[in-house]
């Protein structure tokens, strides 16, 4: 009889059900139908075509009443009926959540362990080389890979890729994404959040990609016309999920994978994926397991190949099983899944969950402690401090659990330190947090993961920022080792790998009640995103950062949270709006009492004025003046050197440009003792910007580039393009204007990347000058 417990989604439970018909000696839809009437509560007739429709592929639920009375009527009785209950309770009630995307701008990797299918690659290949209409390709060629789960969709078509890709086809771009329309606690993929990504891997910035999926699908399409791409939609739900995806340029090759027919797309070329031949089955055994004990014992290999019934998925995972125990035999594996643990596997694909438990039981305790707490992560990827952070160890100890999880396929490795799980072992690893740990062992888990984050990104932070102010932290939780930077450069790169992770963890944090973490998260994150031109970004953690110290009540959280959102609309040009979020902020650091936070407010709200008409540049100097006050005020010597050099460059925009010098000069000594290149980078800036105006344009020259090398350094895009345009003036007023062009050609290029308004006025002054 079927396992109903193995059951993970609706279409596993409706096999199932078909296979206990199958059991039951396959009764007609007719004689059923007369048995499970009188079965109901209360009794009565059931059409013929109601219990057909149940036994149907697609459904979207079931009548839990008419399965109960079914089971029954196919001769299941007692404890067993209930079990098939449950079954039928549990595959409605799951949660779907959304998770990311998870696009890639390059294909994954092609396993080493792919074995077979040459038909059905041949078949591909010959598709995609040889769809020629006459001597000209007239269209788009859609490819879908169908067929039942496990049967290895994915690994085909990523294979014939790589073949492709190899072969010189399809070399202008390759796009990946996991659509999930079947994972069991994911939400489908969002197709408009797919095209946001394949637009910014296509090199679209994210200002400039519209907020409508319609629109989205255009600007894709518009891209990829006259390119030779590759585009592999992977696990997706149905034709509406990929329809937008498929783009218009009859060089692209679109290779889908999925459970279901895509029949209804129109143009799609199906290519049915059945279970492996015995000889690839054996091969697969084979190359995991190794040769040596398969060859030794063919009798018992050809019983495993069996047991699986030829399911990739489930081949591979028991040999993986198989070679963590080398005192097994492969007969006492076979006796193993005999006797009816591994039953389901011979249905079809439907032993995955046994699988992952035997897998996951042979661990010692530390790797599956480490693994069922990494299902709690909720980042795209994770290193191995994250995984020491979740489960309470040091670094070295969670590196050797990971290792231990690749080694048995329980994790994916696509680039170097960093580990992913894949959807559907991210469900179970999360099952069994649930069902191992208490839910105070859980959140305390959490909470040790959050506090790694914020700990290592405040380090990181005060390297990134040398004029921050840190903050005064909680100590982090008892088993929690925050990472150290050594300098600028290790900081800004663990930003750079690290910042859509911090994302998601604050998005998490924010919605788990752990509020401090969220907006000192947000803290943590601003300047690397304002550096990077992630000003959407920095205006959606200032919101929720803001959101988040509300609900604490926490004024100083609150300030900063909107001196972050004030941050985002001065590089969007809302000047009113960044104003009134630092009235805010100002007020709440008065209400506390913060002179620090109330000189570092002063400060922006000169940077609103500063760019805008000569009488706000007036307003400017006067608020960086009282700025300057509040420093001496609490003996801020850093800060009184940044507000000397927001003084200078007032003074300089002002026209008063030897007083500028005088003052930028004044606060250099202070700005390099704390090593704040940022400051550094824009007192240079107003020197070279006053001796530019004084005629003196080879100092002018050689103090822009002073400037660019320290913006460089930092990461700063939106300065770097900033001094860019001010240093091709002062190569053209010194007659240089090959320099002049380059310069602006290089501003140009960062402004369009941004999606700044400057852009125009470059484009302009580069026409202008010969």
């Amino acid at each position: 009889m079927p396992d109903p417990d193995g059951a993970e989604d609706l279409a596993e439970f409706v096999g199932l059900l078909g296979e206990l018909r199958a059991w039951a000696g396959m009764p007609s839809y007719r004689v059923l139908a007369r048995r499970v009437g009188p079965l109901m509560r209360p009794a009565r007739d059931i059409p013929l075509t109601t219990v057909a429709d149940t036994f149907k592929a697609g459904r979207r639920r079931l009548d839990l009443g008419l399965v109960v009375a079914i089971v029954r009527a196919l001769g299941v009785d007692g404890p067993a009926v209930a079990r098939w209950r449950e079954a039928c309770v549990k595959v409605h009630g799951l949660a779907k959540v959304g998770g990311p995307v998870g696009v890639f701008g390059q294909l994954p990797t092609d396993l080493a362990t792919f074995t077979g299918r040459r038909e059905e690659i041949a078949r591909l290949i010959a598709a995609a080389t040889q769809r020629h209409d006459g001597d000209r390709a007239n269209t788009v060629l859609i490819s879908a890979i169908e067929g039942m789960a496990g049967v290895g969709k994915t690994q085909l078509a990523v294979h014939t890729a790589h073949r492709l890709v190899g072969a010189g086809h399809f070399t202008d771009a390759q796009l990946y994404v996991n659509l999930r329309g079947f994972e069991p606690d994911l939400a489908p993929a969002d197709p408009s959040a797919v095209l946001e990504a394949f637009l910014r891997q296509l090199g679209v910035p994210a200002q400039q990609i519209p907020a409508g999926r319609d629109e989205r699908a255009a600007m894709y399409r518009d891209r990829l016309r006259e390119r030779s791409a590759l585009i592999l939609l992977d696990n997706a739900a149905d034709e509406d999920q990929v329809r937008d995806l498929i783009p218009a340029g009859a060089g692209c090759l679109v290779l889908i994978t999925s459970r279901r027919s895509l029949a209804g797309l129109d143009g799609v070329v199906p290519h049915l994926l059945d279970t492996f031949t015995d000889p690839e089955a054996l091969d697969l055994l084979t190359r995991i397991a190794g040769h040596d004990r398969v060859a030794a014992e063919p009798e018992a290999a050809a019983r495993v190949i069996e047991y699986c019934d030829r399911l990739p998925l489930a081949l591979a995972l028991t040999a993986a099983r198989l070679r963590s125990r080398p005192a097994w035999s492969l007969a006492e594996l076979a006796d193993r899944m005999r006797s009816g643990r591994l039953e389901a596997i011979s249905a079809g694909g439907r032993a995955i969950r046994p699988v992952f438990d035997a897998s996951y039981q042979a661990l010692p305790d530390r790797a599956q402690q480490v693994f069922r707490l990494t299902g709690l992560h909720p980042g795209p990827d994770f290193s191995a401090a994250a995984a020491a952070a979740l489960a309470g160890i040091t670094a070295g100890e969670a590196t050797e659990a990971l290792e231990l999880l690749l080694d048995e396929h329980l994790l994916q490795q696509k680039r170097s330190g960093r580990f992913e799980l894949h959807d559907l072992l991210r469900a179970y690893a999360g099952e069994q947090a649930n069902s191992r740990d208490s839910d105070q062992e859980r959140r305390a888990a959490v909470h040790r993961m959050l506090d790694h984050y914020v700990h290592t990104a405040h380090a990181a932070a005060l390297h990134v920022e040398r004029g921050r102010d840190p903050l005064d932290l909680t100590p982090p939780q008892p088993g929690v080792h925050p990472e150290q930077f050594a300098d600028h450069e290790q900081a800004l790169a663990w930003f750079s790998t690290e910042h859509a992770v911090l994302l998601s963890a604050m998005g998490h944090a924010a919605a788990s009640g752990f509020d401090t973490h969220t907006w000192q998260l947000a803290h943590a994150l601003a300047t690397y995103l304002d550096r990077r031109g992630r000003w959407h970004d920095l205006a959606a953690v200032g919101t929720t950062a803001i959101d988040a110290a509300d609900r604490l009540a926490d004024p100083l959280g609150k300030a900063i949270a909107h001196n972050i959102v004030a941050r985002a609309h001065l590089r969007h040009g809302n000047y009113a709006n960044s104003r009134h979020h630092l009235h805010q902020a100002l007020d709440l650091f008065d209400r506390i009492g913060d002179v620090s936070g109330r000189a570092d407010t002063h400060i922006e709200l000169a940077r609103v004025k500063a760019w805008q008409s000569p009488p706000a540049i007036a307003e400017a100097l006067e608020l960086a003046h009282q700025a300057h006050a509040l420093y001496q005020s609490c003996g801020h010597r850093l800060g009184q050197a940044q507000t000397v050099t927001a003084i200078g460059w007032a003074l300089a925009r002002l026209g008063d440009y030897a007083q500028a010098l005088t003052c930028c000069r004044q606060a250099l000594p202070v700005l390099e003792e704390f090593d704040d290149r940022e400051r550094q980078a824009h007192a240079w800036d107003s020197i070279a910007y006053a001796h530019s105006y004084l005629g003196q344009y080879s100092q002018a020259v050689a103090c822009y580039g002073l400037a660019l090398d320290l913006c460089r350094d930092l990461g700063d895009r939106p300065l770097e393009a900033d001094i860019l345009n001010r240093f091709g003036d002062a190569h053209l007023a010194a007659h240089h204007p090959d320099a002049a062009h380059d310069a602006w050609r290089k501003a140009l290029a960062i402004f369009t990347e941004l999606d700044q308004p400057y852009a125009h006025q470059i484009r302009d002054k580069l026409g202008a000058v010969p």
